[in-house]
């Protein structure tokens, strides 16, 4: 296998046989169309959603979807085997901020997830998320075998699971389960024994009891009986699941119209601009509407997936894969969340949902995605 370890070099060196235009035309299109058509989708929706509310979110989105574009272009341009070797760095920084929020960050909705920077809130986990998915694509990369024994998947774990317990104690149970797809993924690319996936599910289950009874707070376990049961508490924390069925049924097959939703127009959805924002989008563009997102969500899954097919590397397949499984389970948890399949967990929409610190990982994740295909024709 080629070794990770190269020259340092920002920018990227074309062979001669390869004309650069032809390197920029070989990258894959429909990754690029499917991400900014969501966020395009995302933008008009969260204006909608947010238009009876004290403050328009547009404009912010707008602003991070800006400089999300800006930081894609720069993470295509950086040789994705520039940030496997600083990756450590970047592990280590990940959990720095993580640790440092605990003590500097600001507190909302009960967890200290955020720090503030005047009108601005940057989540770090975000952030700790690209850094950890960098240091284990070069770990597992570095083993280059076929099948992983257990010392070498109990590393990988140890990895991932020490930014999950730290955002665990702010607590974040949201976004500390998007690392479970990240490492799962990666590891069934590097290669795992069925045993060992018999035997790392029973731990699961150990885990999630452990979770339940020691690491839970008292609304989030009421947020999994309400998805149980939710009629015992229809005017408590069974309200949101309600109103969000109510919304997406409503919509029916053309839906309401553009900013003619009733439940989102008049604030009976809460979090319609975060993490319920394809409720609105369903009661006002209906199934079609609704479909038409799903079917940008399987271009972009598709493009990934190739791109992780053709990368040229073992760094490159896992690095994509991680990112595109973290992807994959953000829409499919979102989506079924919001017609009651599964809790309610604060988990938002790629591209869709409002919100800084997410909007600039999907583009910054898009970006790496890019580079990787990028280099297929590039360093030879």
């Amino acid at each position: 296998m080629r070794s990770i370890s190269r020259p340092i070099s920002i920018l990227p060196t074309f062979s001669e046989e390869k004309p650069r235009f032809r390197v920029l035309s070989s990258i894959d299109g429909g990754l690029v169309l499917a991400a900014l058509l969501l966020a395009t989708v995302g933008l008009a929706t969260v204006h909608s959603a947010s238009s009876e509310m004290v403050t328009d979110y547009l404009p912010r989105q707008l602003a991070w979807v800006g400089v999300g574009v800006v930081l894609l272009l720069i993470a295509m341009t950086i040789d994705y085997h520039v940030l496997l070797d600083f990756s450590l760095v970047l592990y280590g920084m990940g959990l720095v901020s993580l640790v440092a929020v605990l003590f500097f960050g600001v507190k909302r909705g009960g967890a200290r997830c955020w720090f503030e920077l005047g009108p601005w809130q940057v989540q770090p986990s975000e952030f700790a998320k690209l850094a950890t998915a960098l240091f284990l694509a070069r770990f597992l990369a570095g083993l280059n075998r076929r099948v992983l024994d257990f010392k070498q998947i109990a590393a990988a774990v140890s990895l991932v699971a020490l930014p999950m317990l730290l955002i665990v104690v702010e607590p974040d149970m949201g976004g500390a389960a998007m690392f479970v797809p990240l490492i799962v993924g990666m590891l069934l690319i590097a290669g795992v024994r069925v045993r060992l996936l018999l035997v790392a599910s029973l731990l699961v289950v150990l885990f999630g009891a452990g979770v339940w009874s020691f690491g839970m707070k008292p609304y989030q376990r009421q947020r999994v009986v309400t998805f149980l049961q939710p009629d015992t508490d229809p005017l408590g924390a069974g309200y949101q699941v309600r109103q969000s069925k109510i919304a997406v049924g409503s919509g029916e097959l053309l839906g309401k119209g553009y900013m003619q939703g009733t439940q989102s127009q008049l604030r009976f959805l809460p979090a319609r601009h975060t993490d319920f924002i394809l409720s609105v989008l369903a009661e006002e563009w209906g199934f079609l509407g609704v479909a038409t997102v799903i079917g940008l969500y399987i271009l972009y899954i598709v493009s990934a997936a190739r791109v992780a097919m053709r990368a040229r590397d073992r760094a490159g397949i896992l690095l994509v894969s991680g990112l595109l499984s973290v992807f994959c389970f953000h829409v499919l948890y979102n989506s079924s969340m919001v017609v009651g399949f599964l809790p309610i967990t604060g988990i938002p929409l790629p591209f869709l949902s409002y919100g800084g610190s997410f909007t600039l990982f999907n583009f910054l994740a898009t970006g790496m995605i890019l580079g990787v295909d990028l280099r297929r024709y590039v360093n030879r």
